[in-house]
């Protein structure tokens, strides 16, 4: 099993660095169905990796490139952490059952607004050729 978490936690910190993705959109499905973990500890688990070790690795590379805005990202930073917080709440309250349907249905909205994004971006690009 220290096998397959090391190697989750090495794919999700590529996928951050690359994509600039949250590591939750790969690390909670990858914990519930691979470790079988339950929704409510996957979540968790995921805040764990993805503050300290994953966050600052990453921000420091775009830092040196000049890719950080940090006035908007200290005002959002007030935003995350209160939503953080009574998101949690919220959360931890609701039947892990319906908190991975919840899950699942965000995931589904996130990759249809990517791929509509990327069918416009080529549609506009054959429009100019």
């Amino acid at each position: 099993m220290w096998i397959e978490v090391i190697l989750l936690g090495l794919a999700g910190g590529v996928l951050v660095g690359l994509m600039g993705i949250s590591g939750g959109v790969v690390l909670v499905p990858a914990m519930v169905h691979l470790l079988r973990m339950d929704q409510h500890l996957a979540q968790g688990t995921s805040l764990l990796l993805q503050l300290p070790p994953i966050g600052i690795g990453a921000l420091y590379l775009y830092w040196r490139n000049g890719n950080v805005d940090l006035r908007a990202g200290l005002v959002c930073v007030a935003g995350f952490l209160l939503g953080g917080y009574f998101g949690s709440l919220v959360a931890l309250s609701v039947p892990e059952r319906n908190l991975r349907m919840l899950f699942g249905l965000f995931l589904i909205f996130a990759a249809t607004m990517l791929w509509r994004q990327t069918r416009g971006a080529r549609e506009a690009k054959k429009a100019n050729d």
